[in-house]
């Protein structure tokens, strides 16, 4: 039987966009700590960043919010299109096959960072149309002044957000903009060196993206925080799963064998937005237990908060419903996906791993 190997340690490209390193807890974004552009950057600055290689000055960070607010509204044919989705086909399915439809409007090589702001800026607004649809409720337009995460947020629920959601969720996409080569951006630098055109490379993304193993919403998480409810409940519940030998989700990566940058900076901004939030405020008390109890039951494990546990607290805050937890990473991903698509096209190589074969030969050749 052929096995899989998974590429773990192949090296696939040289790229300047991201670094990630799982031993130490780094996350670079073209020379700047990732936590540190979470923290005090916004999501216009921290895109402007991965597209030109350089952070914004005001007069750049105007001309980039103009450029994304020109492309926020959904054409009548894009929104014909989202109408004639089948009611049952997933989220990250519509946005797939919408993706690749905006093809249409675009040359199709060499891509453009124009290509990847337009994609950029209505990508949100996709996932917004269709949860108002499948919610019944009336898609509304507007607030082409705000930023791109509270716009995002207005057209979601109808109305505008807090400041302390807009700060938190802001933070989130910007940690989950980029990653290094991870499946999904993998996917997307294959199909641009086949020289395909930007939308069939983000369309293959969200493909990747979609798979429950890349891009899985924290719902474990979401799910032991809720039955946790309270701050003196955490320590008697999660006690008791550890003394059967269970697992508290929201703890350990793959990749990062310390504590994962992502989960440090959302951590930080909770911990500024708690007292406006009691869900934030939940949170950091139940990481904090967490952490002290997994020493006390698992000390010879290298076990740290994971960005999952403080995705699930800041979408949680935000009322957004799980189905929305992967879509939203995605409307964050976006920016990093299409800074790997420029990248590979600039210097661009077709990507053609081989293979070994290990099936029969004609003739009973070994």
């Amino acid at each position: 039987m052929a096995k899989g190997t998974g590429l773990e340690g192949v090296v696939a490209a040289e790229t300047d966009i991201g670094y990630v390193n799982g031993q130490t807890g780094e996350l670079v974004y073209r020379g700047h700590w990732a936590k540190e552009l979470a923290v005090h950057h916004s999501f216009e600055e921290a895109a402007h960043l991965l597209w030109y290689g350089q952070l914004p000055d005001a007069e750049q960070l105007a001309e980039l919010h103009a450029k994304l607010a020109a492309h926020r509204r959904l054409t009548p044919e894009l929104k014909e299109l989202l109408d004639a989705m089948p009611a049952k086909a997933p989220l990250m399915s519509v946005l797939l096959a919408a993706v690749g439809a905006q093809a249409a409007d675009s040359e199709a090589w060499p891509p453009s960072i124009e290509d990847a702001i337009r994609l950029t800026a209505i990508v949100p607004a996709m996932i917004a149309y269709r949860h108002r649809q499948l919610a019944g409720a009336p898609y509304v337009e507007g607030g082409d002044e705000e930023g791109h995460v509270a716009h995002y947020l207005r057209l979601l629920f109808g109305r505008p957000a807090s400041a302390a959601h807009i700060r938190a969720m802001s933070a989130y996409m910007v940690l989950t903009m980029e990653h290094g080569l991870n499946a999904s951006t993998f996917a997307a630098r294959v199909v641009t060196s086949t020289e395909s055109d930007l939308f069939a490379a983000v369309a293959a993304a969200i493909g990747a993206m979609k798979g429950p193993l890349h891009g899985g919403a924290p719902s474990g998480v979401l799910s032991l925080l809720e039955e946790i409810g309270a701050k003196e409940q955490a320590e008697p519940y999660m006690r008791a799963i550890l003394e059967k030998g269970g697992r508290l989700m929201g703890f350990g990566h793959r990749v990062y064998k310390t504590l994962d940058p992502r989960a440090e900076a959302l951590r930080a901004v909770s911990a500024e937005l708690a007292g406006d939030d009691p869900w934030l405020d939940l949170a950091r008390h139940a990481e904090e237990t967490a952490i002290r109890l997994l020493a006390e039951y698992k000390p010879d494990r290298r076990l740290y908060t994971n960005v999952e546990f403080y995705a699930a607290a800041v979408m949680r805050a935000a009322q957004m419903p799980p189905a929305l937890f992967t879509p939203t990473f995605t409307a964050a991903r976006v920016v990093g996906w299409t800074a790997h698509v420029l990248e590979q096209a600039a210097n661009n190589r077709i990507i053609r791993p081989q293979s070994v074969y290990g099936g029969p030969m004609p003739g009973g050749r070994e």
